[in-house]
């Protein structure tokens, strides 16, 4: 038996699937995650746009693509995607050499036992 495809205005179903997946994530989570197997164009440019606009680095995107982070480098410097090494400002350096200094108490307290 064929199911009637409903005919639902893109914008609607946009608007409606956030609302749906907060009341409803068992159904609507495995439904997301068949269509991005399927479509690994969809993947790709889901991941690619949210690193170019910042809200993921390249190792995050490059982890959700499955991808080595060197390999992820060598697909955007082939595809001309500028590539965001290093932190993008001054609060995010400080951050990142207090994760460094935490990282190397850590293994050096480790050390000494």
């Amino acid at each position: 038996m064929a199911i009637e495809t409903l005919l639902l205005p893109d914008a609607w179903l946009i608007d409606e699937l956030p609302r749906l997946y907060r009341e409803r994530p068992d159904l609507v989570h495995p439904l997301l995650h068949r269509l991005l197997s399927e479509s690994k164009e969809l993947s790709w440019s889901l991941v690619i746009q949210a690193y170019q606009e910042r809200r993921i680095n390249l190792g995050k995107a490059a982890e959700f693509l499955g991808l080595h982070e060197l390999e992820l480098r060598e697909r955007f410097l082939e595809l001309g995607i500028p590539l965001r090494l290093g932190p993008a400002d001054l609060s995010e350096a400080r951050a990142e050499v207090e994760a460094v200094r935490a990282w190397y108490e850590q293994g050096a307290g480790e050390q000494q036992t």
